[in-house]
């Protein structure tokens, strides 16, 4: 019984050593990888003037005039592996308006017998006075090709404003990258 008792010890004894040796062999690779840095650019997709402003014409028939901003972004790196898909951009601008107490309405249709449609009841969507509506929004993700696009919507009374839009990004390290360029709401 004893010698069963020292047969397990050994082989307890072997299997450690052999662990240990194996993290020695591999914890000694230099297995260091240094991060790829961005590049990346914004194309607001607007007539620049001199002043380096942007220019955007209000549709003065709707409330809102709809713009998309674009950009790209590629990894500077020798590793073709890596694709710059789902960077995130962070996106905000100096100008913003307030709800009024109805947001909208929600027209409740059904079917006659006849099997045609009729508009028997408006619902009133209210209480969101003095919301804060932002003109951009918050965020945006980069796709496979490195194509990443942004929403902006200034509304009509506004025309006449410069808005300035920001955009952020972060490294590998978390260190913050900023372009701004300013857009006169014409």
């Amino acid at each position: 019984m004893v010698r069963n008792i020292g047969l397990l010890n050994v082989g307890k004894i072997v299997n450690l050593l052999v662990i240990l040796s194996s993290i020695l062999f591999i914890g000694c690779e230099d297995n260091r990888w240094d991060p790829p840095e961005l590049s990346w650019k914004v194309n607001p997709r607007l007539e620049v003037d001199d002043n380096n402003y942007y220019h955007l014409t209000i549709d003065t028939t709707n409330w809102q005039t709809l713009h998309r901003f674009s950009g790209s972004v590629e990894y500077v790196s020798d590793r073709d592996e890596l694709t710059p898909e789902g960077v995130r951009f962070e996106w905000e601008s100096s100008h913003y308006w307030y709800l009024g107490d109805t947001l909208g309405y929600v027209i409740k249709r059904g079917l006659t017998d006849e099997l045609e449609y009729v508009n028997y009841d408006t619902v009133y969507v209210t209480n969101f006075s003095g919301m804060e509506v932002p003109t951009i929004n918050p965020a945006s993700y980069s796709n496979g090709v490195g194509e990443f696009n942004q929403m902006f919507a200034p509304v009509k009374s506004m025309r006449g404003d410069t808005v300035e839009v920001s955009v952020y990004t972060h490294g590998y390290y978390g260190d913050w990258e900023t372009v701004k360029f300013y857009v006169v709401l014409d």
